[in-house]
């Protein structure tokens, strides 16, 4: 083989190692010309790269083959992405192609999420697009609101620190510091009165110890009283004391009609006229006898019938 034929081949092998190294950096394969190009459309996509990685369920089945702008009136300035699938795997339409993070040191990749409901996607059709945001930007996305919120707070507490200087002037510290001191003076009192109560307790343990002895004792009798008065019969000394009240009630009511010597003489007027003439004569009776004790009685030693009785002269 000539020098010239050897040069010739290895400047073919050469162009064709060219031509499929570019074409595979822009993700088309040379050796598999059914290779399938769909279409994504993003407002944003992150840093995603010519020649990113095309995967389905984490599997690399394809290269990011272009990126453009749109420039049609209705969407101007959104960005058209186009990817290329070695695969021939099958999804329908409604697969979403969302681009992600592939790492944390950054470089962005897209992901195919296939939804095997409805028409088959083919090739040149469009896919609804999504951008998952990355670590940082969740932080920064969280952060954010609470940045807000502590710059808040902390324009809350200098308000509060500016109201809180004003209020403790000098003459409010002069007025805490005496009311600490009052307080340190009332916390000695109140030692001192607990002490007094502790040697009081002290003192009346003794006496406590006896009052509750004896209101023990008390407890146990009220007690056994209680016991007593629950073994009685209450219905046959109700029906006794109604019997009594009954008995009670007849007699009163004999006395009114006169019944008995009582009710004769609660009833019968002339009986308690005599009785009353009788009570006086009586009286009368008596005093004349204390005062004139020889007119009844005669009392002699020798035995001398006594005179006629003679009243003397008041």
């Amino acid at each position: 083989m000539s020098r010239e034929l050897k040069t010739g081949i290895v400047v073919v092998i050469t162009i064709a190692l060219f031509i499929w190294g570019y074409n595979f950096l822009k993700g088309r394969n040379v050796f598999k010309p059914n290779a399938r190009t769909f279409y994504v459309e993003y407002n944003n996509i992150q840093g995603l790269n010519k020649s990113s990685a095309v995967t389905i369920n984490g599997y690399e089945v394809g290269k990011v083959s272009g990126i453009e702008f749109n420039n049609t009136n209705e969407n101007r300035g959104r960005l058209i992405v186009a990817f290329t699938l070695q695969s021939d795997f099958k999804f329908s339409k409604n697969s979403i192609a969302k681009i992600y993070a592939a790492s944390l040191l950054g470089g962005q990749s897209l992901a195919v999420i296939p939804d095997y409901e409805g028409e088959i996607a083919e090739s040149g059709d469009f896919l609804a697009g999504e951008v998952e945001s990355d670590i940082f930007s969740s932080v920064g996305e969280k952060l954010n609101p609470l940045q807000a919120k502590l710059e808040n707070v902390i324009v809350r507490a200098d308000s509060v620190l500016h109201g809180i200087n004003q209020i403790f002037d000098k003459r409010t510290i002069s007025s805490i510091r005496n009311t600490v001191s009052n307080l340190e003076y009332t916390v000695v009192d109140v030692r001192t009165t607990v002490k007094s109560v502790n040697t009081l307790i002290e003192e009346t343990k003794e006496d406590l110890k006896i009052t509750l002895t004896n209101t023990k004792k008390v407890t146990k009798d009220l007690t056994k009283f209680s016991t007593n008065l629950a073994a009685v019969d209450l219905n046959k000394l109700i029906s006794d004391s109604e019997k009594a009240v009954a008995e009670i009630n007849s007699l009163i009511t004999k006395i009114d009609s006169g019944e008995g010597t009582l009710g004769l003489l609660i009833n019968d007027k002339k009986m308690y006229n005599n009785l009353a003439n009788a009570t006086k004569e009586l009286e009368e009776l008596l005093r004349d006898l204390k005062l004139n004790p020889k007119r009844y009685v005669h009392f002699s030693v020798f035995g001398k019938n006594p005179g006629p009785y003679r009243p003397e002269k008041e």
